[in-house]
């Protein structure tokens, strides 16, 4: 698999995305249609099309590569303990559709984060959607960041391409395809890429299962009778990460805090006429969701079966996060390694050129307030527009550049588990809204989504390890919770009249 034959698939894939956005956006480059698609999508196109969002490049490379990993501390591998976490994906996307959308759809919102100003107050208004973007920039940069390293790697190092060049390129491309027809173009192209996504998962177990010597009916008994089919963890509720309740219940609150109220994925559920479209949407995605994870754990499972079998050493390539493509790239035959790379290509910039959108349209509603405009597609509004997408790609891409710079996996791993605290607040804002009928002391939230994420933190940092208690993915539980307390400790205690989130 030569560097020049990778480097002529990207280039053809994106000539695809170009064109795509060459008839998606022909006559139409207005804010309605960038913003929200003009309220005209198809449910199942987006239903579709949002695997690719929600699954970025990091999951198509890590989730199969730590199925054979075992964590620091414990005696057996992770197995496919990873389904739990999508079992609690599943619930939270359920709540999303019954609980978070009508609210959406009842409010007519262009960004969700307007619900904080009339339910609670300009500047908790301020503080989510500040949350958003500094949440999303930091993890949409670092997902591009880890693939941008694979592609160095096995392409561009070839011809001595500095980093800095093989990034801004990645950038400036999705940008074009992106800058006119905003969310309408994405709606197409991310359909489009995750039916890329999917091929490539599948065409994967074909040809590692015939690299086996398998038929795929043999490969799955195989799977299904090795102990990394292991799912369930019932043992050690405090001491193991991967314990059953942890995963249900971080993985529910994650997909909440970081799918329901995350105006990335959020923006493509409002670009439908009704919320009976919407909640269809959201249920068929769920179930291509589950499948699509189910796939890539076996996926997990037969690429440690074929590096046992060709003598390939984890510790040699030196994390797993390697192992998909080092045997996809340098041990199959042509034709899975273009599939590889199509899947990678596409999971990965599905989910930047969706938030590169997102952010522009949260920073153009909640802090440029298009939608207070009395005409928010006025030309002028539209080359802002034009400007703050442009300048997003930017701020990407100089994120970027300093993982790139850190270089160093502990560090740059911190930075992006930090980013994930960010979302705590967010929740404990919707949740303090939603489910109480107090008002909050305005002035004090921006003080208190930083002051609770930090708390949490240092307790993470130097109380808990000093106990029997580890944090799994339940850390934004406790981080919504602190800020929730807080909110309601602060607050003057008065009632508000009529609730915006439930007329």
């Amino acid at each position: 698999m030569t560097p020049i034959i990778l480097l002529t698939f990207l280039v053809v894939y994106f000539a695809i995305l170009l064109g795509v956005s060459y008839f998606t956006s022909k006559g139409t480059a207005d804010n309605s249609t960038f913003f929200v698609a003009n309220r005209n999508s198809k449910w199942y196109m987006v239903a579709f099309g949002m695997i690719g969002t929600a699954l970025s490049g990091v999951t198509f490379i890590s989730v199969p590569g730590d199925v054979g990993n075992t964590p620091a501390g414990l005696t057996d591998a992770n197995n496919f303990s990873y389904f739990q976490f999508v079992i609690g994906n599943a619930i939270g996307f359920i709540i999303i559709a019954y609980v978070l959308l009508p609210m959406y759809y009842r409010m007519n919102l262009t960004s969700i984060y307007t619900y904080l100003e009339e339910r609670l107050g300009h500047r908790s208004y301020k503080s989510g959607a500040m949350i958003f973007l500094i949440s999303r920039t930091i993890g949409s940069a670092f997902r591009l960041y880890l693939v941008a390293i694979v592609l160095q790697r096995y392409i561009f190092d070839a011809w001595n391409v500095p980093f800095f060049l093989t990034v801004s390129v990645c950038l400036l491309l999705i940008w074009l395809y992106t800058n006119k027809g905003g969310l309408k173009t994405i709606i197409i192209t991310d359909t489009l890429q995750t039916t890329f996504l999917v091929l490539a998962v599948i065409l994967s177990i074909y040809f590692m299962a015939d690299g086996l010597g398998l038929s795929i009916g043999e490969a799955f008994e195989k799977v299904k009778e090795s102990s990394y089919s292991k799912i369930f963890v019932w043992e050690n509720l405090l001491g193991d990460t991967r314990h059953f309740w942890k995963h249900i219940i971080g993985g529910a609150f994650v997909t909440i805090a970081m799918t329901g109220l995350d105006q990335d994925l959020m923006q493509k559920n409002l670009s439908m006429k009704t919320i009976g479209e919407a909640q269809k949407n959201m249920m068929t995605f769920t179930g291509i969701f589950i499948v699509i994870n189910i796939f890539f754990l076996a996926v997990g499972a037969l690429l440690y079966f074929y590096a046992d079998a060709n003598g390939i050493k984890i510790a040699d390539l030196g994390k797993s996060d390697y192992l998909y493509p080092e045997i996809a790239l340098r041990h199959l035959s042509l034709l899975p390694g273009i599939i590889f790379m199509m899947g990678l290509t596409a999971a990965t910039f599905a989910t930047t050129d969706s938030a590169l959108t997102a952010l522009t349209t949260s920073y153009c509603v909640d802090f440029l307030n298009f939608n207070k405009k009395e005409n928010p597609n006025d030309p002028k509004l539209v080359k802002q527009r034009n400007y703050v997408h442009f300048a997003f790609s930017l701020v990407m891409l100089l994120v970027i550049l300093l993982f790139n710079w850190i270089n160093d996996d502990s560090v740059v791993s911190a930075i992006f588990k930090i980013a994930g605290y960010t979302y705590g607040p967010l929740l404990g804002l919707f949740a303090f809204g939603i489910l109480t009928n107090r008002k909050v002391n305005d002035k004090l939230v921006p003080f208190i989504c930083v002051i609770a994420p930090m708390l949490i933190f240092l307790l993470s940092l130097y109380v808990f390890p000093y106990t029997a208690y580890k944090i799994g993915f339940e850390l934004i539980v406790y981080n919504g919770l602190l800020t929730f307390i807080l909110l309601w400790l602060t607050s003057p205690g008065k009632v508000v009249g009529k609730l915006v989130g439930r007329r």
